[in-house]
C-alpha cells in the first residue's frame, strides 16, 4: 500500500469475525460491495503485504529473516486470490504452495525458541496454518468448492471466502459446504463518523487541518461524501487526484470545486 493502513470500525469487525472463524475452525463468508475494504482488511489480517513478497523472493537467507519467521508464526494465515477460470487442481496446488512456505517460516520461528531444534521440527509444517482466506470467491467452480470443503473436513483448516453481495445465497446451492458455514460477515461502506475520521487523516497528509466549522471544508466534505458514498476504494483513488488538482492550479485549500475537478478525472459508476 502506498499509505499507512487506516484502522476503521469495519476492519475491527472483520478482525473479530476472522478470529471467530479461526477459533472455531469453521468456514466463514465475508461479503460486501466492491471497494469497501474487504481485501485490504484480509491482507492486513494475514500480514500479507509483508509476507507475500518475502516468500515470493525466497532467496538466500539473511539477518532480516527472524522477524518474518516471527510474523508468519503470529499470523499462521494464508491469503489467496484465484485466477479467473482457475482449474481446481491448480487452485489446490497454489494453496498447498503457500501453506508450505508460510508453515516453513512459522516452523523456523518455533525451532529458534526450542533448545532442541531437531525435536521441534514439525512433521507437516502445513498443519501450522490455521486460516485460509480466499478473495474473489465467485471465481471458484463447484469442483473447487468441493475440494476446499474436503480439505476443511480432513484437516480442520478454518476458511474464509470473500465475495460480492449474494455470494452467501449462491453457496446455498451446495448443501455440504453450506452446512459447514459457521459465520457470515457483511462488510459495509463507511459511516459518516468513519468517513470524517478517514478524511481527517487525508487532510493531515496534505499538511492541512480539517475543520467542519469552516464552510469551505464542510462543502468539500459534503462533495466527497456524495461522490464516494462511503466507498473506501473510491476515496483512496480520489485523493491522489485532489492532490494533483491542488498542485497543478497552485491552490492551498481543498474546496468542493477542487473535489469535483478531481472526481471528473476518475471513472465512477452510478
Amino acid at each position: 500500500m502506498s499509505h499507512a493502513f487506516i484502522v476503521t470500525k469495519e476492519h475491527r469487525r472483520f478482525t473479530e469475525f476472522a478470529n471467530a472463524v479461526r477459533k472455531d475452525k469453521t468456514i466463514g463468508i465475508c461479503h460486501g460491495p466492491a471497494g469497501v475494504g474487504k481485501t485490504n482488511s484480509a491482507r492486513r489480517y494475514a500480514n500479507w503485504d509483508i509476507l507475500e513478497p518475502y516468500i515470493d523472493e525466497w532467496g538466500p537467507r539473511g539477518d532480516h529473516d527472524a522477524k518474518h519467521y516471527a510474523l508468519a508464526n503470529r499470523s499462521r494465515t494464508v491469503f489467496y486470490t484465484p485466477e479467473v477460470l482457475c482449474r481446481p487442481k491448480d487452485l489446490m496446488s497454489d494453496i498447498d504452495h503457500w501453506q508450505m512456505k508460510v508453515g516453513i517460516c512459522a516452523d523456523e520461528h518455533l525451532r529458534s525458541l526450542s533448545t532442541d531444534a531437531a525435536s521441534s521440527r514439525q512433521n507437516d509444517v502445513k498443519r501450522l496454518i490455521e486460516l485460509l482466506i480466499i478473495d474473489e470467491a465467485e471465481r471458484l467452480t463447484p469442483s473447487a468448492l468441493e475440494l476446499l470443503r474436503d480439505q476443511h473436513d480432513r484437516t480442520h483448516l478454518a476458511i474464509i471466502l470473500i465475495g460480492m453481495p449474494g455470494i452467501d445465497e449462491r453457496f446455498r446451492h451446495y448443501p455440504q459446504l453450506f452446512s459447514r458455514l459457521g459465520f457470515s460477515h457483511q462488510y459495509r461502506t463507511l459511516g459518516r463518523e468513519e468517513l470524517l475520521f478517514v478524511l481527517d487523516r487525508h487532510w493531515k497528509r496534505l499538511g492541512k487541518v480539517l475543520d467542519l466549522d469552516d464552510f469551505t471544508d464542510a462543502q468539500a466534505v459534503a462533495a466527497i461524501e456524495r461522490i464516494t458514498r462511503g466507498n473506501f476504494r473510491l476515496l483512496e483513488r480520489l485523493f491522489p487526484q485532489i492532490t494533483r488538482v491542488l498542485k497543478i492550479n497552485q491552490l492551498d485549500t481543498i474546496t468542493d470545486d477542487v473535489v469535483e475537478a478531481a472526481a471528473s478525472i476518475l471513472v465512477i459508476g452510478n
